[in-house]
């Protein structure tokens, strides 16, 4: 059945109030309809887990319709705030594929059968984005001869920017319950109790902790929880576990991701399990210093190309730039819209993040850096949800900023 919206609930979010704010900037553009594909679209728009290939339409007027695959369809209809006549389904059956399906919704249900018709296109770093293909793009609009195409994405990403009171909420309680399983992992690793475990036991001890304190899932497109020990701690931002034991004298990164009601907790925590060299604490002491140095500086009015500059003075002065990233953060939201930061699209590279774009009150973005020395076998990750505040940010994640040893 319907999801009824309650606006007494901690982690309400005004959905249809979302609708006419983007049919308000359709009528500002002269866009008759909207035909969204994006995951991160999906989302903003039905406050549902949406994983399956989706199309919505968003008329001038009205609510908005969702075609989903058939299997997915009733219980899509269960999680969503629209009735039942506005989720439907598509098949691999005449006259029911998508494209009819879609096309046929927008002549004869919405009666509209020319204009100009927005949808999603570009590129993204990960590959579940959703923009609309090229055989898609090609049959929509041999099935729509009279309409004008706008590629109408920065609608929803400049809409979806400035987070409201629930998705801050919800972001909370995300990290929150990450948090819950870096306490579940630190426990299982101490006392010697890391011998003979292995990458993928020390995930599967966070991913339960998680899941009891209210995850529904470890959501992350590079490989759910992130694990790397070792020479692999060095080796760069995508880490899914493997089999490889964790060993006396290696650094150990844990990057855990929860989901709660689509909102994304994600944080990073790194560890020396000793006996730790000089060197290799040279190297966490650097990183910690890092970290809190762009934390230090988020506020409204920063951007990243401010933050990354700051970074890495930083780093220079304590000798360890050939180390350092030089970058600060990846974009975030709710589940499909976790890279680009800010709306434009037309920056020096195209679909990537606007280094001038300037952060407002009640942004949100994951704090992200890398440390890498793979000649040395040694890296650091950090990550964490961070809210921005007219003056500094709010961290999410409450697990302590620093690298223990772990003996």
């Amino acid at each position: 059945m319907t999801r009824i919206l309650n606006p007494n609930d901690p982690y309400y979010i005004d959905n249809p109030g979302r609708v006419k704010t983007i049919q308000k900037e359709m009528h500002a553009r002269g866009i008759d309809v909207y035909l969204g594909s994006r995951v991160r679209t999906m989302s903003f728009i039905l406050d549902a887990f949406c994983p399956w290939r989706s199309y919505i339409i968003i008329p001038p007027e009205g609510d908005p319709t969702v075609f989903t695959f058939v299997i997915d369809a009733i219980r899509l209809g269960d999680e969503t705030w629209l009735d039942e006549d506005h989720v439907r389904a598509y098949a691999p059956m005449g006259g029911m594929d998508q494209i009819s399906a879609v096309t046929d919704y927008i002549k004869e249900d919405l009666g509209i059968g020319k204009g100009r018709i927005a949808y999603e296109d570009g590129i993204s770093t990960y590959t579940a984005e959703g923009n609309l293909t090229h055989w898609e793009f090609t049959r929509f609009s041999e099935a729509l001869p009279g309409f004008e195409w706008i590629n109408a994405h920065d609608i929803i990403d400049s809409i979806s920017i400035i987070k409201d009171r629930g998705t801050i909420e919800r972001f909370r309680k995300a990290s929150l319950i990450v948090d819950e399983g870096h306490k579940a992992a630190r426990a299982a690793l101490e006392n010697g109790g890391y011998k003979g475990m292995t990458e993928t036991v020390i995930a599967g001890i966070a991913a339960l902790a998680m899941r009891k304190a209210g995850s529904v899932s470890e959501w992350n497109f590079a490989g759910l929880n992130e694990i790397s020990s070792g020479y692999r701690t060095g080796l760069g931002a995508c880490t899914p576990p493997t089999n490889r034991e964790i060993q006396a004298g290696e650094p150990l990164m844990l990057d855990f991701h929860s989901m709660f009601q689509l909102a994304l907790g994600d944080h990073s925590h790194n560890y020396l399990i000793g006996p730790a060299t000089p060197r290799q604490r040279w190297h966490a002491d650097n990183f910690v210093a890092l970290v809190q140095t762009v934390l230090d500086n988020y506020r409204a009015g920063a951007s990243p190309s401010s933050l990354a500059e700051i970074m890495m003075d930083c780093a220079e002065s304590r000798g360890c730039a050939d180390f350092t990233v030089p970058g600060c953060e990846h974009g975030i939201g709710l589940f499909g819209d976790e890279w680009r930061i800010g709306a434009k699209a037309d920056g020096p590279i195209p679909y990537w993040t606007d280094p001038d774009h300037v952060y407002r009150e009640n942004e949100m973005v994951v704090c992200a850096m890398q440390y890498a020395s793979p000649s040395e076998g040694i890296g650091f990750r950090y990550e964490n949800d961070i809210l921005i505040l007219k003056e500094g940010c709010e961290v999410m994640s409450k697990f302590p900023l620093a690298i223990e040893e772990i003996n």
